[in-house]
């Protein structure tokens, strides 16, 4: 098995129609948060059957994967490191973890991060410092600030809010609508589990905070509620 393999596979599952509008849904013309992405048309349901066909992958043939200019083999590389992450023991998981954060310059769309990051970094740090969450969260990449955010929807399963919040804290003045909605996102997370937590982190938020943001957060409130987070 090596990466030419793979991606030939992916080449032949690939729909010239569906390529146009994942690269339009993906936001790759010039300008765009994903400008230069390429597609070749696999959808994702596809391409999770293809993670036990090659789940034996090693580094070599994933970093391959992830240099390449097309979106799947990414994706794909992803879904595998996602699979060996969760099968690994404790040192695979680390050297897993470890590659990943080594090539967070390839994992640049959203759906790439949301797809891996609770899972791998999420799921390494769980037990662990969150440190890294901090050292990311101040990066001048987009996708290493939402990485950070979205590791944190582990703990949050898990009923640990902390450390999601003081990251939702630090993200408020972010200029990047990918960033306003994946923090209300997970701050919708945190009131669907504990509601008094999130009410007690907006209140003296809401008049600062990003519209979008604010109105994921809020999106299940009840009308009369979420109208007055919005009138703030």
């Amino acid at each position: 098995m090596n990466s030419k393999t793979i991606q030939s596979r992916i080449r032949k599952l690939g729909n010239v129609k569906d390529a146009g509008i994942l690269q339009w849904f993906f936001k790759t013309g010039p300008g765009e948060y994903g400008e230069g992405d390429c597609f070749v048309g696999v959808r994702v349901p596809v391409l999770r059957k293809l993670v036990k066909e090659f789940e034996a992958a090693d580094e070599s043939t994933l970093h391959a994967l992830l240099e390449s200019a097309v979106h799947e083999d990414r994706a794909l590389a992803l879904f595998i490191l996602v699979r060996q992450f969760e099968k690994g023991n404790e040192a695979d998981r680390a050297r897993i973890c470890r590659f990943y954060l080594d090539h967070t310059r390839r994992i640049n769309n959203w759906d790439l991060v949301d797809l891996s990051a609770p899972q791998v970094v999420g799921g390494y740090l769980a037990n662990r410092s969150r440190r890294p969450l901090y050292r990311l969260v101040r990066s001048k990449s987009l996708w290493e600030r939402r990485i950070a955010i979205l590791a944190t929807f582990t703990f949050i399963r898990q009923g640990d809010f902390a450390d999601a919040l003081a990251l939702a804290d630090r993200l408020l003045g972010d200029q990047e609508d990918l960033i306003h909605k994946a923090v209300g996102w997970m701050l919708r997370e945190i009131g669907k589990r504990d509601l008094a937590v999130l009410e007690a982190f907006l209140k003296p938020r809401c008049n600062i905070m990003p519209r979008t943001m604010l109105r994921y957060a809020i999106e299940k409130f009840p009308e009369p509620k979420r109208q007055a987070y919005l009138r703030a």
